[in-house]
């Protein structure tokens, strides 16, 4: 049954914010979920189910390219139904001004049109994008783990890492749009480069690739494919260089949340994308522990870092979330 929608609720839409109390989440919405290694695309129905979902590998080449791939990705899921509603949630940073999106992880798209390119796939219909962590975080607090909460973050973890604020029920977007963008907080100035051209940024430590980089550089020998998921497993049946690479990246994590808990006095951070889902307390555990070593003050430790409430097809939600409010 649809999850009912209390009076103590609310929709975001951008900056604004709206009672849904009592209003009818009617129709579905076309989602999608754009990040650096791979694109969904979906319907999204009123209580968050979906359906004839779909997904591709990023593309590697021009921006031409990348959107072909991305078009016929979303064209193909229509069966024969035209969307009111359309929902992007792409990887960071971006402008939503002008609705140009230069992913850090996504090459090919510099101050690239997307919302104007799914604007004219679907000229009738309301179209929202916004960055894929923020999308994340409209997705939580419609369906997941922010529902009910006042002010919380959204970080999702995995190719890079990203953030989206929820303070007082609102979206904060900033001036461009990429306000919250956690990934990069410096948390060790004499740390490794970062993609976005800084040095010791949480993304360039935490991110599921970096991850996998620093357990090859100390020693792990994977049997098969070195990826995020072949270094969980190996660290799950107790490989100490897979733990240990996996631990530095939770312990900086923590770091960077503490610094934005006592920033921001957030009452919980909501932890999701494929990197963290996959690693579970093996990451968020030295999350828990470095964040409960730098917070001294009683109002930030009072914010809970929780797994995301929707582990799967969360940046499909979220997308679709952006819209349906």
């Amino acid at each position: 049954s649809s999850p009912h929608v209390t009076s103590t609720q609310v929709a975001v839409v951008g900056v604004q914010t709206v009672d849904v109390a009592g209003q009818a989440l009617g129709g579905r919405t076309l989602a999608l979920d754009i990040g650096g290694t791979k694109i969904a695309a979906a319907w999204v129905g009123p209580a968050g189910q979906v359906s004839n979902r779909a997904e591709i590998a990023t593309p590697s080449g021009d921006a031409e390219v990348l959107w072909s791939a991305t078009r016929d990705l979303l064209t193909t899921r229509l069966d024969g139904e035209s969307p009111t509603g359309v929902g992007v949630g792409c990887g960071g940073p971006l402008r939503l001004d002008t609705g140009e999106v230069s992913p850090i992880n996504i090459h090919g798209w510099r101050d690239f049109p997307l919302l104007a390119r799914v604007r004219d796939l679907f000229p009738a219909a309301r179209v929202r994008l916004h960055n894929d962590a923020v999308a994340m975080a409209a997705g939580e607090a419609w369906l997941g783990a922010g529902r009910g909460i006042g002010s919380f973050l959204g970080v999702v973890v995995s190719t890079g890492v990203g953030g989206g604020l929820m303070l007082g029920g609102r979206t904060l977007d900033g001036g461009t749009g990429n306000a919250g963008h956690i990934g990069h907080v410096v948390v060790d100035p004499s740390g490794p480069p970062c993609g976005c051209g800084g040095v010791g940024c949480l993304e360039a430590i935490a991110r599921g690739p970096a991850v996998v980089q620093y357990a090859l550089d100390t020693g792990w020998q994977p049997e098969g494919k070195a990826d995020g998921r072949a270094l969980v497993a190996a660290a799950q049946a107790g490989d100490g260089v897979a733990v240990a690479a996996i631990d530095r990246a939770g312990r900086a994590l923590g770091v960077a949340l503490a610094s934005a808990a006592a920033l921001l006095e957030l009452d919980r951070v909501v932890v999701g994308g494929g990197f963290a889902h996959g690693a579970g307390e093996l990451l968020l555990g030295p999350a828990r522990t470095a964040f409960a070593r730098h917070a001294g003050m009683d109002y930030v430790r009072r914010c809970e870092l929780v797994p995301a409430g929707l582990a799967v097809d969360a940046g499909l939600i979220g997308a679709a979330a952006l819209v349906r409010w």
